[in-house]
């Protein structure tokens, strides 16, 4: 028997098989094979047709089975990771208002900042652990506000996953995760936040069911089995945004645990139990997917660094280089700290962890009659090391442990200068993981059961690939990271 774990990405959808009995996977298709369409209106606006997710889920359940020879009576049980934060609404027959106002969508930003400083600072940070910033509760009420005549039809909000789910089986529910990363829960008194409900002018009546993240959440119905290929009663077990479902696909569960992943973007995702907040502004924080309503709490703090693997990728594609490998092998030749040559990394717009200030790539102590490619190749790596780094340390002024950073297999952490530059700065091993969220989903159909050792035993037994671990020179690293530092704290101050 098998689970099938859906991936709902708002480029593509991906779709995942693995042996129940073991955990392996047994294929992985993406669909489309190019990317998904996005409309945008206008400019920061962007939006999706969730009945594109369906049909894309559909056509990838029938690839997977006929790739993977297995029928729908072989699949036992469902979990859907998805894009956080988008917002869909359907009236009292389930059908859909208007398009999925989708994450990367810009348009309530300014309603969120407004709600921010109207509640107030300290009880966001008490409550809400989090700004309402440009979050579904701020989309949902830029809809209230915008198009009120379709706001008068809405039955209930869902998030994507959310969505997926009641195309499978008609049911209407969410998570405590899901609707933390909605910004509508209230971790002080543990329930959906009357705080943002009566702020906004919601109707807790929108809200959809509560269930358990790991649980027999819904099973398809007769209509859900035939449009998507699957055997009508077979049970979704599993939801949670892409974020929380990244760090659960890499065994981060307890406090002290650290998901990275490190592709366009950067992500750090560490797990703790305190509820206390002091960078509400910079450090989103969400219910984790072990987090349960009355017992110690799993919060995972999230921390995004828009300038990381783009800033390598522009070199590749402006240096008379090959590839990743002949950059690698370039950036090598040079020295820690290379040679004072810093790269500044955050060229991909504006930054939340500095306070949302747009500064741009910075390329500086650059002399034209030392420095060469290489030093520039060395000193991008480090300069997106640096800002995990700069970025962890946030975290830790934010109340986290760190014991171990887990990450997947992508581009810079198969980089032995990047990996090493941060576990010698953070003083802590690095381990690489081969996996997907897909496949993350998958093994967590089973995690209903509650056995968490054997999920991680699935995980290290599957997709474990190396470890880096701190090295011994790290006083250069160290002056390194300073240098690097002092140059972005310049640029701030300007």
């Amino acid at each position: 028997m098998y689970n099938l774990g859906l991936d709902i990405g708002s480029s593509s959808v991906k779709i995942a098989l693995v042996d129940q009995e073991t955990g392996a996977s047994v294929g992985v298709v993406q669909e489309p094979e190019t990317e998904m369409s996005m409309l945008a209106v206008t400019n920061g606006w962007a939006e999706q047709d969730p009945e594109d997710w369906w049909r894309h889920v559909c056509k990838g359940i029938e690839r997977i089975k006929e790739k993977c020879s297995v029928t729908s009576k072989d699949i036992a049980g469902i979990g859907i990771s998805y894009q956080m934060h988008g917002l869909v609404l359907v009236d009292d027959n389930g059908k859909v208002l208007r398009n999925s106002i989708i994450w990367c969508d810009s348009r309530a930003v300014k309603i969120g900042e407004d709600a921010f400083h109207e509640i107030g600072e300290n009880q966001c940070s008490e409550q809400l652990l989090n700004s309402p910033a440009n979050f579904t509760a701020s989309k949902l009420k830029w809809v209230k506000e915008n198009e009120p005549e379709v706001y008068a039809k809405v039955y209930k909000f869902m998030l994507p996953g959310d969505y997926i789910a009641f195309r499978f089986t008609g049911a209407i529910n969410s998570t405590v995760s899901g609707l933390s990363e909605g910004i509508f829960w209230d971790f002080k008194n543990d329930e959906v936040s009357d705080t943002i409900m009566k702020h906004y002018g919601f109707d807790k009546s929108l809200v959809p069911d509560i269930v358990d993240t790991f649980s027999e959440q819904c099973r398809l119905s007769s209509v859900g089995a035939s449009e998507s290929g699957l055997t009508k009663g077979t049970p979704i077990l599993y939801r949670a945004g892409d974020q929380p479902n990244n760090a659960l696909s890499l065994n981060v569960f307890k406090p002290g645990e650290v998901a990275a992943t490190g592709g366009t973007s950067g992500v750090v995702y560490a797990v703790t139990n305190s509820l206390s907040v002091k960078e509400s502004a910079r450090v989103n924080n969400f219910a984790h997917v072990n987090y349960r309503q009355g017992e110690d709490p799993r919060i995972g703090k999230l921390l995004c660094i828009n300038g990381a693997g783009i800033q390598y990728r522009w070199l590749l594609n402006n240096l008379d280089v090959a590839d990743y490998d002949e950059m690698n092998a370039l950036a090598s030749e040079i020295t820690i700290g290379s040679d004072g040559v810093c790269i500044i990394p955050f060229g991909n717009g504006a930054e939340r962890m500095l306070n949302n200030r747009e500064i741009g790539t910075r390329i500086v102590n650059l002399n034209l009659n030392n420095h060469s490619k290489s030093h520039l190749c060395r000193a991008a790596l480090e300069g997106i090391a640096f800002s995990f780094v700069y970025g962890m340390d946030i975290l830790k002024s934010d109340g986290i442990t760190l014991n171990v950073i887990r990450a997947g297999n992508d581009n810079l952490f198969r980089s032995e200068i990047f990996s090493n530059t941060v576990a010698t700065l953070i003083g802590h091993d690095i381990e690489i993981y081969d996996t997907t969220g897909a496949i993350g989903a998958a093994r967590a159909a089973d995690l209903h059961k509650g056995d968490f050792e054997l999920f991680g035993k699935r995980i290290m037994d599957n997709d474990y690939v190396m470890k880096y671990t701190p090295l011994q020179e790290k006083d250069n690293y160290q002056k390194a990271y300073e240098n690097w530092k002092k140059e972005l704290e310049l640029i701030l101050n300007i």
